[in-house]
């Protein structure tokens, strides 16, 4: 999985982009984000012809000038597959015995 961030000057928020690519989405016809950012509710990913799934949040940057959310990813095929991404900005536990992505926004 990857992250593209895009600060935005008219707003405060930063346009997140998370990307699941079709090798680690194994097959999975479903792909769901879920995210701090929204109270962890599933967030649907777009599935692409090439397997591979992408979604993009707008994560706020207006009340103080560093914010990490939490993330994580689940494939659903019949069953659910948590996974963290490997290229995340850091880690923290989610009190399960295991740990979270986190993605970091700086307001600019």
């Amino acid at each position: 999985m990857s992250t593209k961030k895009q600060f935005l000057k008219s707003k405060p928020v930063v346009k997140v982009t998370f990307e699941i690519s079709a090798e680690a989405a194994q097959g999975a016809s479903e792909a769901f984000l879920l995210c701090e950012a929204t109270d962890w509710a599933k967030e649907p990913m777009k599935k692409f012809k090439a397997g591979h799934f992408k979604t993009t949040l707008n994560l706020p940057t207006d009340d103080k000038a560093d914010y990490e959310y939490r993330y994580c990813l689940v494939l659903e095929d019949g069953t659910e597959k948590y996974d963290n991404d490997w290229e995340a900005d850091s880690y923290r536990p989610n009190g399960s015995g295991e740990e979270n992505s986190v993605v970091s926004v700086t307001a600019s």
